[in-house]
């Protein structure tokens, strides 16, 4: 079994899948309570799907960008429970857990980042074709005929659940042997937190 979860955006999702076929998932609105609400989430869904946390062999966690907040959470919650259970994590940009929704198409992914402003990634064939960065709105759509499909994770996150998403793909990288590529637990937060930004002005 392997457990998944992303925090990255405003709609928190949690997905245990098997071998052959999903297992369970949930998804919900946890904008302002991730911390208090992943968690339990995930406790929820093991409980009511009877899953003993001793079948679960790997935990799959999204790592941004997203918000700054829910990126943290949910990679110190993949950390805590791989550490409590003795099982190793599947860490993947969030982007690339939405684009692994679009088999064979080439996908550009875009989410707020604030300021008017978009983080933009893009995928062919599972494997990243435009590195994570900072666009504008006419950027953006400079780039859109470059890829058969453009996805904004804000509508993909109420169509799709990211962590039934960042599961399979888990398993499609186990099967290609290149789980080891995905141990990095660094959130890609692509520019600094604010905090951080007036931090480094100050001290620079």
């Amino acid at each position: 079994m392997i457990l998944s979860f992303d925090a990255s955006l405003p709609v928190l999702s949690v997905a245990v899948v098997s071998q052959t076929a999903p297992v369970a998932a949930i998804a919900f609105e946890g904008r302002e309570s991730r911390n208090e609400k992943l968690l339990p989430a995930i406790e929820w869904l093991l409980r009511e799907s009877d899953i003993d946390r001793a079948s679960i062999r790997r935990i799959a966690v999204t790592r941004g960008p997203g918000s700054f907040t829910g990126v943290r959470i949910g990679l110190a919650s993949a950390e805590g429970l791989a550490l409590a259970l003795g099982i190793p994590i599947c860490a993947m940009p969030t982007h690339e857990a939405i684009a692994a929704g679009y088999r064979g198409r080439s996908v550009l992914v875009t989410n707020d980042a604030g300021r008017g402003e978009l983080y933009v990634s893009a995928y062919k064939g599972g494997d990243e074709a435009l590195p994570h960065g900072i666009a504008s709105a006419s950027e953006v759509s400079d780039l859109r005929g470059q890829f058969d499909v453009c996805v904004d994770a804000r509508e993909a996150m109420w169509e799709r659940n990211i962590a039934l998403l960042a599961a399979e793909r888990a398993l499609n990288l186990e099967s290609a042997g290149r789980l080891e590529q995905y141990s990095d637990t660094t959130p890609i937060y692509v520019r600094l937190a604010e905090a951080e930004a007036k931090l480094l002005a100050k001290n620079g």
